[in-house]
């Protein structure tokens, strides 16, 4: 009996690491479960050896990324007690609507001695990190938090969510020969272009890991709330292990049900034997060696952060005074909402190189950023936000170059199920979620729209899960080779992507109901074949996307 407990693997060899105390009490007593559960089904009715729970206090209970002596209050140059907004809102007394209480103020602390944290000898890794993403990492984990980490690990970029930094941890732990392999659930945006720098990293050294197994897209329950994750397993590289394949894996059928355990029975995943997983999760040509290409430099860029809605002008204050300043201070707004679903028209506040006394001059528009976008950057985090107040969060002055002069130029959605392109006016400002690319050409906006972009977007951009790829100008347009067409191609593609372009505008400037977004559903049914119910045929009449397929 006692060789059938001590030979096999026991609680004692499973080590952990949970900063929460009561999480980490249940780990160790969910351990031992499961050992038990794991003892009667192998042995029958042997009992186990006495004492039957032992405690190894082998789940300390830490931080896992980050190790520090203390924390303190962090001072400015001043010596004044720095402090951020606490999240409360209040009443505005001017316009009655909700803005942030500035009264409402956290302190930021400062750590004392900060360093990465040491994790226990082990063979083998397996976690699962927290699911906070780069934008709520200082909201959830306190800016002094966010701030150190980002010093301390000098390797990992500042742009990555917050599991990026176990998954570069365990895979220094494999590249220095102290672990066997490791295996991760991340959130699924591990393949977004922003955070695989951290995979080809280690999957590029001298002495590199390779993935050995991946599900790039799987769903996932976390607090309660439907999210995606993606699976990663690494081991050591070793180039003369070509006969040990590794696995790829795709999610067939999604589930249906009301609990976890009942969408878990419905699940279905295909496997793939490949011979390399890339940092993008995927096999086959590696679409993350492409490099920018010199000839779309400069080309493309994001839009506008308003940081304020106040920018946005309502039909009303449009209809009173905005006209007056159309072409000066006010110009018209497309955000990614216009782009997928209907224009809706909107006009933004522009104040762009002008200072505070120059913006004043332009007294309603002034006023409506005073009263509307001020009070919400008084909270705001960085300094010039707060100090520029009535100037966009980020002006994006790439993007404006790019597109100034121009009479009209190319658009298209960050995110959306279907990519497209549209040209919209010179004069219109883009948001951030706006891709806008300083080509006026028709014949660029037909090589864009072909299947050929739409498939190498997709492989270079990737998806986030649920059918909403992401499209990153740095990897889907900079890398991407156009055509070497003969003048009588440009033509045909020109006179093709101004018919494209134009056929849909008519289409909703005659029934503005219907959405770009309703087209493509539908013109992916015409194009897999599917049988039309009478609503798509009545839909199809009014959109024409008979036509549209045509084109």
């Amino acid at each position: 009996q006692l060789r059938l407990d001590i030979a096999q693997v026991n609680p004692s060899q499973f080590l952990g690491i949970e900063i929460n105390p009561r999480a980490a009490a249940i780990a160790d007593l969910v351990i031992w479960i499961g050992y038990l559960q794991w003892h009667f089904r192998r042995f029958g009715d042997i009992p186990p050896i006495e004492p039957v729970l032992r405690e190894y206090n082998n789940i300390e209970c830490r931080d896992a990324v980050l190790a520090y002596d203390a924390i303190e209050p962090d001072v400015d140059a001043a010596g004044k007690v720095r402090t951020r907004w606490g999240g409360r809102m209040m009443k505005s007394p001017v316009t009655g609507e909700d803005i942030p209480d500035p009264t409402n103020q956290v302190t930021i602390y400062r750590y004392l001695n900060p360093r990465a944290a040491e994790w226990q000898e082990a063979d083998y890794i397996v976690s699962n990190p927290p699911f906070i993403g780069n934008a709520r990492m200082r909201e959830r984990l306190g800016d002094g938090y966010a701030e150190t980490l980002r010093k301390v690990y000098k390797d990992v970029p500042d742009t990555v969510d917050f599991v990026m930094y176990w998954w570069h941890k365990a895979a220094e732990a494999i590249r220095s020969g102290n672990v066997k392999s490791f295996g991760l659930i991340t959130t699924n945006t591990i393949r977004q272009a922003w955070q695989r720098k951290v995979i080809q990293h280690h999957l590029n050294q001298k002495k590199a890991i390779r993935l050995l197994l991946a599900i790039p897209d799987h769903p996932w329950v976390d607090g309660g709330a439907a999210v995606r994750i993606a699976l990663t397993v690494a081991e050591p590289y070793n180039c003369k292990q070509v006969s040990r394949m590794a696995r790829l894996g795709n999610l067939l059928i999604e589930a249906e049900g009301d609990t976890p355990e009942e969408k878990a029975e419905q699940l279905e995943v295909t496997w793939k034997s490949v011979t390399r997983i890339f940092g993008d999760l995927r096999a086959g040509a590696d679409v993350t060696s492409a490099v920018k290409l010199k000839s779309n430099n400069g080309l493309s860029g994001r839009g506008i952060y308003l940081h304020g809605a106040g920018f946005i002008l309502n039909s009303n204050e449009m209809k009173i005074w905005g006209k007056n300043y159309v072409g000066r201070v006010i110009r018209p707004y497309c955000a990614g909402k216009d782009l997928v679903d209907r224009f809706r028209n909107l006009f933004v506040i522009d104040f762009t190189g002008l200072s505070e006394s120059q913006a004043a001059e332009f007294p309603e528009p002034f006023q409506k950023v005073l009263e509307e976008v001020k009070p919400e950057r008084e909270v705001n985090e960085r300094g010039t936000r707060k100090e520029k107040w009535w100037l966009f969060g980020e002006v994006m002055p790439k993007t404006r170059r790019l597109t100034r002069g121009l009479e009209r130029y190319i658009a298209t959605t960050r995110t959306a199920k279907h990519k497209f392109f549209v040209f919209l006016c010179g004069d219109v400002v883009p948001e951030s979620e706006v891709i806008a690319f300083g080509l006026n050409d028709a014949y660029f906006l037909g090589v864009l729209s072909t299947r050929i972009h739409a498939i190498w977007a997709l492989a270079s951009g990737g998806d986030l899960g649920g059918n909403t790829p992401r499209y990153n100008n740095s990897v889907c347009f900079d890398p991407f080779p156009f055509p070497d067409a003969t003048d009588t191609q440009k033509q045909t593609i020109r006179e093709l992507g101004e018919r494209l372009d134009s056929h849909r505008k008519q289409v909703q400037a005659t029934h503005p109901e219907v959405t770009i977004t309703g087209m493509y559903n539908l013109l992916e049914k015409l194009r897999n074949g599917e049988p039309l119910t009478d609503k798509d045929k009545a839909f199809n009449q009014k959109a024409l996307v008979s036509t549209l397929k045509q084109i």
